[in-house]
C-alpha cells in the first residue's frame, strides 16, 4: 500500500457543523508511504474517529477514503484482515493488551500472527532493554504501570510488516527520555520497512522531523 486518501470525508456527527475548520474533514488530504505525519486535534474533533476510519472499524461518514485508489467501502472482511496483518499497524490509545499475559507474550502473539522474520526474540529483548523494561519480560501486564504498558504496546505494533504505522497518543505517560528512545526505535523500524508513520495527538507529541502537520 502506497497511499491513503481522504476525499471530502465528514463524520456523520459533524454533518451539520458550520464551523468545521479542518485540514482533513471536508477536504482532500493524502498520506504517502515513506513520510512522517503529525495529525493534531483538539479534544472532540475526531482523532479516534480518524484512526477508526483508517482501520475499517467505522464507516459512519460521507465522502470517500481510498487505499491506492480503491474505495475502502468495497473491502471485504478478508481484505481488512490482510490490511491489518500486512499493511497497517496501530498503537491504540487504550493499548489493548492482554492483562493476564506477560509483556513478552503480548508482543509474541502479534509476531506469531504476522510471522515477521526480522523481529527475532533477541531483537525484541534489545528493544525492551533500550526502553528500560528489560526486567519486565516475564511480568504480567496487569502488574505493570501504564507507562510501561505503553512501551510494550509500541513494541507489539512494530513486530509486523506495515506500510503505515498509525500511532495514537503515543507518549501521554512517558518522560522525555523514554519518549525520545521510543521515537528512535519507531522511526528506525519504519525506515527499515520504507513505511509511513502517522502520529495523532491532542497535546504533547513526539519530537520528530515531521514532513507534514495537519489539523483535524
Amino acid at each position: 500500500m502506497n497511499k491513503i486518501t481522504f476525499d471530502n470525508v465528514v463524520p456523520q456527527v459533524f454533518q451539520h457543523t458550520e464551523d468545521l475548520y479542518s485540514d482533513v474533514w471536508s477536504g482532500l488530504v493524502e498520506f504517502e508511504k515513506g513520510k512522517l505525519y503529525l495529525v493534531e486535534a483538539e479534544s472532540g474533533k475526531g482523532k479516534s474517529t480518524f484512526c477508526s476510519y483508517i482501520l475499517g472499524y467505522r464507516h459512519d461518514y460521507s465522502g470517500t477514503i481510498r487505499f491506492d485508489g480503491r474505495d475502502i467501502r468495497d473491502y471485504s472482511v478478508g481484505d481488512w484482515v490482510g490490511v491489518r496483518q500486512h499493511n497497517i499497524s496501530h498503537l491504540f490509545q487504550e493499548l489493548r493488551l492482554f492483562p493476564e499475559l506477560t509483556a513478552m507474550e503480548n508482543v509474541q502473539i502479534k509476531r506469531n500472527l504476522t510471522a515477521v522474520s526480522h523481529a527475532s526474540e533477541e531483537q525484541i529483548k534489545t528493544w525492551f532493554d533500550l526502553l528500560g523494561i528489560g526486567d519486565k519480560l516475564d511480568v504480567k501486564i496487569a502488574r505493570m504501570s501504564f507507562g510501561q504498558q505503553q512501551r510494550v504496546a509500541m513494541l507489539r505494533a512494530l513486530v509486523q510488516p506495515f506500510d503505515f504505522l498509525l500511532v495514537d497518543e503515543p507518549i501521554s505517560h512517558l518522560d522525555d527520555n523514554n519518549s525520545r528512545i521510543m521515537g528512535e526505535i519507531m522511526m528506525e523500524e519504519a525506515r527499515r520497512q520504507g513505511a509511513a508513520v502517522i502520529v495523532t495527538s491532542i497535546g504533547k507529541h513526539m519530537d520528530l522531523p515531521y514532513d507534514t502537520i495537519v489539523r483535524l
